[in-house]
């Protein structure tokens, strides 16, 4: 699988709804609301990483000019900007939970 080695920050389901509710009744900014998780990956290594807990056999391999969506990517294309609301649930609690079926 080629994907381009550019930065990404997943977030957690949970978190994106608990953001989702907080912008529905919070006070309208008349603005695009950026949200993340707490940590960047290269989408890559990410690959790479999923396919390894899922003991994928695939490889990954890191193409600069891999679309993503039909997009050509920059290397921060997939994060918020500055001033971005910040999920708490780091990559490896999700895994755990999920691991448990929570």
């Amino acid at each position: 699988m080629h994907l381009a080695p550019v930065l990404i920050q997943p977030m957690a389901a949970d978190d994106v709804a608990a953001a989702v509710a907080e912008a529905v009744v919070g006070a309208p900014t008349n603005a695009v609301v950026e949200v993340g998780g707490p940590e960047q990956f290269r989408l890559d290594e990410l690959g790479r990483s999923v396919l390894a807990a899922q003991q994928d056999p695939r490889s990954v391999v890191a193409d600069p000019g891999a679309r993503y969506f039909g997009a050509t990517l920059g290397e921060r294309s997939l994060v918020p900007a500055d001033g971005a609301r910040i999920a708490g649930t780091r990559l490896d609690d999700w895994r755990t939970r999920a691991s448990r079926g929570e």
